[in-house]
């Protein structure tokens, strides 16, 4: 074996259709079209089947999968843009809370408070991380880690929007199929939204932003501007979810800003493969279920996402769907030397 080590090494091959860029590919059969094609359309089949399979529990669960996966992605797209946050919270409690108010005050329907909440959230938490755009790296996500807590003891201390009871018996969606087909239509619209955002020329300047935000600035181009306006699209994505959950729940709380709204997002994105946004879906789907599983350990859940953390980044740091895509369109062989 030791001989064999020394006259032999492992080779990559492309498997199937040699690619010429990202987006061209040289199809000669329908077998490479289906091999090109199936992983895309398999994945979304499953995801509009699958309410149909889990009922009852499981089927909140997949909600709650989906809501998590749209955090996710909102972290994805920020950290895309070069804005690392740990606030995803901010984002989800903003969300939660216009919709409990407009709800349980002004006796709005979902029909009305889901947009209304989703867009003037995001206005309010774009507004309110402006200032804070010039920052970069651990000096932003500080900030974003430190708002949701701040809003916490906010609410708790002057008892706004019910305090630390909470807003009670809102308004939930009128039939069962609406609230989880809506979670998956949504979560399938941002995941290919933003990759097509990231493919056209504004995602490019805003890329160009992350990798050197410098050379961009010096090209007559305002990046504080479009950096507010990334907040913008990720906060509208984490205040939807918020929304959402608060009529799924009937409540909103306090525990809206909880710090799971933050890490789990994280690590889900980590875990499926960060830059992705395929990969932070995938993340949810398989993170959310085993935290679901885990209810009863309470407080101690944020161990094992930090657990899940951790391993990731040491044993596999590229992210399963890189790893899974990398195993499809390639294959390791034995390749004698010399």
């Amino acid at each position: 074996m030791a001989e064999a080590g020394l006259r032999y090494r492992k080779e990559r091959l492309d498997r199937g259709i040699k690619a010429r860029s990202d987006t061209i590919y040289v199809i000669s059969s329908y077998r490479e079209m289906l091999y090109l094609v199936l992983p895309r359309v398999l994945p979304v089949i499953g995801l509009l089947v699958l309410p149909l399979v889990l009922r009852g529990y499981w089927g909140k669960v997949l909600v709650y999968a989906c809501m998590f996966g749209l955090l996710a992605l909102s972290w994805d797209f920020l950290a895309a843009c070069g804005m690392f946050s740990l606030g995803q919270a901010l984002f989800f409690g903003v969300g939660s809370f216009f919709a409990g108010a407009l709800n349980h005050y002004l006796h709005w329907p979902p029909i009305l408070t889901l947009p209304i909440a989703t867009l003037a959230g995001g206005v309010f938490c774009a507004a309110l991380l402006a200032p804070v755009v010039r920052l970069k790296g651990i000096y932003f996500a500080m900030i974003t880690l430190v708002v949701p807590l701040l809003f916490t003891r906010l609410v708790v201390a002057t008892g706004v929007w019910g305090g630390s009871h909470g807003l009670s018996n809102l308004a939930p969606f009128t039939n069962e199929w609406i609230p989880i087909y809506l979670a998956v239509v949504a979560m399938l619209v941002v995941l290919f939204g933003f990759r097509r955002i990231m493919n056209e020329d504004y995602g490019l300047v805003l890329g160009a932003i992350r990798d050197d935000d410098r050379a961009v600035m010096s090209a007559g181009i305002n990046i504080y501007w479009r950096k507010i306006q990334a907040l913008f699209i990720a906060a509208v994505v984490g205040c939807f979810a918020g929304a959402f959950m608060t009529h799924q729940y009937q409540f909103v709380g306090p525990s809206v800003f909880a710090l799971d709204y933050s890490i789990l997002p994280l690590t889900a994105a980590a875990l499926g493969g960060a830059g992705t946004f395929a990969g932070a879906v995938l993340g949810s789907i398989a993170l959310v279920p085993l935290s679901e599983a885990m209810r009863a350990l309470g407080g101690l859940r944020i161990t094992f996402y930090c657990i899940v953390l951790i391993i990731c980044i040491i044993g596999l740091p590229e992210g399963i769907f890189h790893f899974i895509q990398r195993k499809y369109q390639q294959f390791e062989r034995l390749t004698e030397i010399g």
